[in-house]
């Protein structure tokens, strides 16, 4: 098995990649690293796929994957883990914006301190504030709800246990939440190193201010992904008990209240004529069908345990 596998998404990266790969490379040459580099080309519109295959020709370590359009940073990492073949993988961004010379440190915390995963902290940022004050916000946000004391889980520099990246799937904007689903996955050993923040060199970002309300909207559906895909009848069981009992406490009490009223003589209205049955109805009818719902989820997990298939038009040195 190899030292290190390093995973680098590249969406329009093309001036940053021949700068990048020659920093990794002589890392791990200075360290002696037995390596490989995965680039995932992620439908990238200019010419970062001709620049990967003209540095596959003279870096014999360099694997690569050309997706057919833009799936997404989760769909290259996901791509990029299943292909992994390192001891220890690590994730960078193409835009130099990370920097390789933090690959010593976090190998040896995999290696010798024996953490999961070690997520990269840019404590020193060099972006405006228009990011920065959002970004510690949601920050804090996910650390409330997911109870790991991270300070930036949106940092591409992060290093694994190449078992948990076998054992772990993400999809649609999930990789924030990496050490989140590693940690509902069994691997809850998880560290944090402060590392350098560079400014951008080439290019511009790819990321604009609806990512912070897509990953509010995405932490909300990995919670209950990760707590419920299992089981699910325990989330909508219980609320269709919560409702169902409800709605047939509120239908018991409007019928004794009307025998009572009855049996003392006194005048009273009748049941359909109270707002509160009406509730009671809802109430209960909302119960039968979360229950409903509840069996529907149990059979499609059940019978549902693929992973999504990515389009790929071309790879470089991975076994197909």
């Amino acid at each position: 098995m190899l030292d290190i596998s390093v995973i680098v998404p590249v969406y329009n990266e093309q001036e940053s990649l021949p700068e990048l790969n020659n920093w990794i490379s002589r890392v791990m040459q200075d360290h002696g690293f037995s390596y490989e580099v995965i680039f995932v080309n992620d439908g990238s519109t200019d010419d970062s796929w001709v620049v990967i295959e003209e540095l596959s020709k003279t870096n014999p370590y360099i694997k690569a994957i050309n997706f057919t359009r833009n799936y997404g940073k989760s769909a290259a990492l996901d791509m990029g883990f299943s292909k992994a073949d390192g001891e220890v993988v690590i994730t960078m961004d193409a835009d130099l914006q990370d920097s390789p010379d933090e690959i010593p440190g976090l190998y040896q915390m995999i290696i010798e301190e024996h953490y999961d995963v070690v997520s990269g902290w840019k404590k020193k940022r060099f972006d405006p504030i228009s990011k920065t004050i959002p970004s510690k916000f949601f920050n804090g946000v996910t650390r409330w709800i997911s109870g790991i004391k991270l300070h930036d889980f949106n940092c591409g520099l992060k290093a694994y246990k190449n078992k948990v990246v076998k054992n772990i799937h993400i999809y649609g904007e999930m990789h924030r939440y990496i050490p989140l689903i590693a940690k509902w996955n069994g691997f809850s050993k998880i560290g944090e190193k402060v590392v350098e923040h560079r400014a951008r060199k080439y290019g511009v970002t790819k990321f604009g201010l609806e990512r912070f309300l897509n990953g509010f909207l995405d932490l909300i559906s990995v919670s209950f992904v990760n707590r419920y895909k299992k089981k699910p009848m325990h989330f909508f069981g219980t609320l269709g008990t919560i409702s169902f009992t409800s709605g047939f406490l509120i239908t018991i009490w409007l019928i004794f209240q009307k025998i009572y009223g009855l049996y003392n003589g006194n005048k009273v209205r009748e049941i359909t004529d109270q707002p509160l049955f009406f509730l009671a109805l809802v109430a209960l009818i909302v119960g039968v069908q979360l229950f409903l719902t509840g069996f529907l989820a149990e059979m499609m997990t059940s019978n549902n345990a693929r992973k999504a298939d990515y389009n790929i038009s071309e790879m470089i040195n991975i076994d197909k």
